[in-house]
C-alpha cells in the first residue's frame, strides 16, 4: 500500500484542533466554525486588547465564550472609560469597532451588539448616559429603534 502525503503547500488542520490568532495579545483559540458572536468577541479583543482580563475571567467563570454575557462586561468597561476619559479600555476604540461591525449587516453580530451592548447602555437618569450621544450613525439609529426614549 502506497502512502501519500498532502501537498506541501496546503496546511492540514485536524478538525478538533484550534488555531491561535497570531496577532492576539495572548493566544485566543479560534476555530473556523466559531459562531459570529464568538468571532465578534475575539475580534474585539484584537481591536481593544484592554478587554483581555475581562475575557479571561469570563471564560473561566462561564467555561467558554458566551457573547451576550461577555458584552455586559464590555458595556461596564466602556461606560467606566467614558466617565473617566482616561481609563482603559478606550471607549472611543470600542465604539468605533462596534460601529464598523454594525454597518456590515450581519444579523447574528447585530443581535449581540443591539441586545447586549446598546440595550444595556445607561438610562437617561444613570451616570454615563452621555455615551449614547457618541454613538456612530449606524448604532445611533439602532439605539433609537430599541430605546426611543433614550
Amino acid at each position: 500500500m502506497q502512502h501519500t502525503s498532502p501537498p506541501t503547500n496546503t496546511p492540514t488542520i485536524p478538525a478538533t484542533s484550534t488555531v491561535p490568532a497570531t496577532s492576539a495579545p495572548s493566544a485566543t483559540p479560534l476555530t473556523p466554525a466559531d459562531p459570529p458572536g464568538v468571532q465578534l468577541v475575539h475580534d474585539l479583543l484584537l481591536h481593544v486588547p484592554a478587554f483581555r482580563g475581562a475575557y479571561e475571567s469570563h471564560v473561566f467563570r462561564q467555561g467558554g465564550v458566551l457573547p451576550h454575557v461577555f458584552f455586559w462586561d464590555v458595556v461596564q468597561g466602556t461606560v467606566r472609560s467614558f466617565l473617566a476619559d482616561d481609563a482603559a479600555p478606550d471607549w472611543r476604540r470600542t465604539l468605533d469597532f462596534l460601529e464598523e461591525r454594525s454597518s456590515r449587516g450581519d444579523s447574528d453580530v447585530d443581535e449581540v451588539i443591539v441586545t447586549s451592548f446598546l440595550g444595556d447602555l445607561p438610562s437617561p437618569q444613570e451616570p454615563g448616559h452621555g455615551i449614547v450621544r457618541q454613538l456612530g450613525p449606524v448604532m445611533s439609529a439602532k439605539f433609537l429603534r430599541i430605546r426611543p426614549g433614550g
